[in-house]
């Protein structure tokens, strides 16, 4: 993905080798941000609202959001293609905003990033995320690594969100 967040021509993904996991700094936070609201135009197509929080956090947001929050990103060829954060509560790790442009999902990126930010928390005993009610793509996706839904939240008459948890037990 370019700048613009435009399709690369002539590069794809070849193994997981390809991909680069790191943390974020404060410089990319712009990049993080553009990629979040490419990554969340399917989510509010899914229920045809464009005003949901993904799409609406700006700049200033976000990098009031990094200083408590745990930000990673997945690169390829030193250009971000994912990312993921998260934070700790009263002993949950809440992950949160697990992004894949859409030019390279399905390719092992979102998986490579969900088991990064968990091992960023050993010691924590249990995750929580949520995702849209809609989403059954993403409902597949969180169960198969584990995640069993727990709860729903009523955001407004259009969103629902539905929180996932997964125990984890520290050696």
């Amino acid at each position: 993905m370019d700048r613009d967040g435009k399709r690369r021509e002539g590069r794809s993904v070849k193994t997981l080798q390809d991909i680069c996991i790191s943390v974020a700094v404060l410089d990319e936070l712009e990049s993080i941000l553009a990629l979040q609201k490419i990554a969340f135009m399917s989510e509010a197509a899914l229920i045809d609202d464009y005003s949901i929080p993904p799409l609406k956090q700006d700049i200033t947001e976000i990098r009031d959001e990094f200083r408590h929050t745990h930000f990673l990103k997945a690169e390829i060829d030193n250009q971000i293609v994912g990312s993921v954060r998260a934070e700790v509560h009263e002993g949950t790790c809440l992950i949160k905003k697990l992004i894949v442009h859409p030019d390279y999902q399905n390719r092992g990126i979102g998986s490579l990033l969900l088991k990064s930010i968990e091992q960023s928390f050993p010691l924590i005993k249990r995750f929580e995320l949520f995702t849209g009610r809609e989403s059954r793509r993403n409902d597949v996706f969180y169960k198969r690594r584990g995640y069993k839904p727990f709860t729903e939240k009523i955001i407004n008459e259009k969103l629902t969100l539905v929180g996932y948890e997964k125990m984890n037990f520290p050696v």
